[in-house]
């Protein structure tokens, strides 16, 4: 399958866990402000502490960071952080591309889930997309990030030397779902390449 078909990606999606608020922090600051995609993010939090980070890492860093809020439109060079507590995904209404804030069950035991965020991706961004697994405890994502790359998209796993928890990228790995595996200093690169090919 010819990932992305050689074109500009329209999304890119990050699922994290364990070690996340930091690499994501050091992740987003990479990331230019003419990125003119949107980004949305799982991070496994509880209720109540998506907010505070969101804001912190808002000022870190050049692009727009918020917690999502429900049939928010996805716009370019803002990050959508899913609130803790509730599952997130994107979904077409009309020509618009939208977010979904739901009580939907936990997978994984997780939520917000990975899992239930990439499905999605791939359903509305197929071979447009550029999934990544990041440092994190569990299996959370690697069934998702492989329906990514089965749709043609573009995935991305943080490798076992800058996880602080290799858990989530290594059963992405395993599941032979991942078509690149870098350090967590490489990802931005890895993405800017496919945005400004």
């Amino acid at each position: 399958m010819t990932h992305l078909a050689g074109k500009r990606p329209e999304l890119v999606a990050i699922g994290i866990s364990t070690g996340g608020p930091n690499a994501l922090q050091f992740l987003l600051a990479e990331l230019p402000e003419n990125l003119n995609l949107p980004v949305v993010i799982v991070q496994h939090m509880p209720p109540g502490f998506t907010g505070a980070l969101a804001s912190r890492l808002d000022e870190s860093c050049a692009l727009h960071v918020k917690e999502a809020q429900d049939l928010e439109p996805l716009m370019p060079n803002v990050v959508y952080l899913a609130p803790g507590g509730r599952q997130m995904k994107v979904e077409r209404i009309d020509d618009s591309i939208v977010l979904r804030i739901t009580d939907d069950p936990a997978e994984n035991h997780c939520k917000p889930s990975v899992d239930y965020l990439f499905r999605s991706v791939a359903e509305s961004f197929p071979a447009r997309a550029i999934g990544i697994i990041m440092t994190g405890m569990g299996n959370d994502g690697a069934l998702g990030t492989r329906t990514l790359r089965q749709t043609g998209c573009i995935t991305i796993a943080q490798d076992m030397g800058s996880c602080v928890v290799f858990g989530m990228p290594k059963e992405a790995i395993q599941l032979g779902a991942i078509d690149i595996i870098v350090p967590l200093n490489k990802i931005a690169e890895e993405i800017c390449k496919r945005v400004f090919q």
